[in-house]
C-alpha cells in the first residue's frame, strides 16, 4: 500500500468561497475569507481510496507561516489516513 498526498492549494491566509446570489437566481457571489488551514488530498493505491481534508497550518514563534512545520503536520495526518485505510475505515 502506497499512500501519497497532494496539497491542493497554496497557503496565503485567504480562501475564496462561492455561494448562490440571493438576489440573482442562477448567479453566484465569490468572497475572500481568512483561513488557517490548507486543503490536502490523501490517496492510497491498494486499496484504491482517497480523502480530502483541511489541515491546520503551523506558525513560528513570530506568528509567521511555518511551511516546514506544516509539512510535518501533513505527514502526521497522512499516518492517520494510512491507519484508517489499513483498518478498513476508509475505502
Amino acid at each position: 500500500m502506497t499512500i501519497t498526498y497532494t496539497i491542493d492549494e497554496t497557503f496565503n491566509g485567504k480562501r475564496s468561497q462561492t455561494s448562490p446570489d440571493p438576489d440573482n437566481e442562477g448567479e453566484s457571489i465569490t468572497t475572500e475569507v481568512d483561513c488557517r488551514d490548507v486543503q490536502v488530498t490523501f490517496s492510497s493505491d491498494a486499496p484504491v481510496a482517497s480523502q480530502t481534508r483541511k489541515v491546520n497550518v503551523c506558525y513560528d514563534g513570530d506568528g509567521a507561516y511555518d511551511e516546514a512545520a506544516t509539512l510535518v503536520r501533513i505527514e502526521q495526518q497522512k499516518d492517520g489516513f494510512t491507519h484508517k485505510v489499513a483498518s478498513g475505515v476508509i475505502t
